[in-house]
């Protein structure tokens, strides 16, 4: 049986590239300078792609060259990079690789949560810059006594959650409906889970029906001794609106580790010292990596075994798949 055409847009862990070379005709956009002819020599035989957030946005352009495709297997919880409603009306299949990344973002929000109430990056370069020599470090603030608000209880902000009991915080959460199985108090506002917390975790996915769901009012409501940290999509908050919000003195600070145009970072937030900002590594581990990547690998695998995708997305479900 003839290997089925696979297009990767940008380049992947050695673990995605080597399987899918293995069990496919992989054909490797980035390598080409001349990208318009060159999908148009492969496109009409390409079934399957591999793409990530390194592509950038994967849209009906793209999909018009390639009038075949089946599936669209992405690297990442987070699928904003592709056009899930141009896949649907076109029948094809999304994947993303949910589950393997859950516990290393809970455990990395948890630490930028730490970093940014007790100054860790500010400690490190205090000490490194000789000033302990002179004075000692200024008292931090702290996480006692505070009541942390998820928005977005899905199955990483469950995680997140189910770290934070072990700190002896009030935990609270904001989604589009109560989840009956869970202990926590359900906000059904977000502006009113920030009137009655002093921390948000924002963990929901990006896209339109989020774009800038943490705004000025929010921040408002958060007040001057709230804490924002972002590990979802740059795009869930009002950028401008948060460094109003930090420099005013709106909010007491900020850790970011998504951003409104990765990888550029507004200068202002980077000139902010009382801020913590990530480049974007929450799953950033080799090993969380290589179990994404393979994930990819599997769900193109499946589908061309006949088996069916492994994690379709909600918007394109497959029959027989818990979606």
């Amino acid at each position: 049986m003839s290997k089925a055409d696979i297009l990767m847009t940008a380049p992947m862990m050695p673990v995605v590239i080597d399987a899918l070379d293995r069990a496919f005709n992989l054909h490797r956009l980035w390598e080409h300078d001349d990208r318009d002819t060159y999908l148009s020599e492969i496109g009409p035989r390409i079934r399957g792609v591999a793409t990530s957030t390194l592509y950038g946005r994967m849209d009906a352009t793209l999909f018009e060259r390639l009038p075949n495709l089946e599936i669209v297997a992405s690297f990442g919880v987070g699928y904003d990079n592709v056009d899930v409603a141009e896949a649907a009306r076109r029948q094809v299949i999304v994947t993303n690789t949910p589950d393997v990344l859950n516990d290393e973002v809970a455990d990395l929000t948890l630490g930028l949560l730490l970093a940014t109430l007790r100054k860790i990056p500010q400690a490190d370069r205090y000490l490194r810059d000789g000033r302990w020599l002179t004075a000692p470090f200024p008292l931090s603030n702290t996480l006692r006594g505070r009541k942390v608000g998820i928005v977005g209880l899905g199955r990483i902000g469950k995680a997140i959650a189910k770290r934070l009991e072990g700190f002896g915080v009030g935990i609270a959460y904001h989604g589009r409906t109560r989840q009956e199985d869970v202990a926590y108090a359900y906000h059904p506002t977000l502006l009113g889970m920030a009137e009655a917390c002093d921390v948000l975790i924002a963990i929901t996915p990006g896209g339109t029906a989020t774009k800038h769901l943490i705004n000025a009012d929010v921040l408002k409501a958060l007040g001057p001794h709230g804490v924002l940290i972002n590990v979802a999509r740059g795009s869930v908050v009002d950028e401008q609106a948060l460094i109003e919000a930090l420099k005013s003195g709106t909010i007491l600070t900020a850790g970011l580790d998504v951003y409104d145009d990765e990888p550029r970072v507004p200068q202002e937030l980077i000139d902010m010292e009382h801020v913590v900002l990530l480049p974007h590594i929450a799953s950033g581990s080799v090993h969380t990596r290589n179990a994404m990547g393979q994930l990819v690998a599997d769900n193109l695998m499946s589908w061309f075994d006949g088996k069916g995708p492994l994690t379709p997305v909600s918007e394109t479900p497959y029959p027989g798949n818990k979606v």
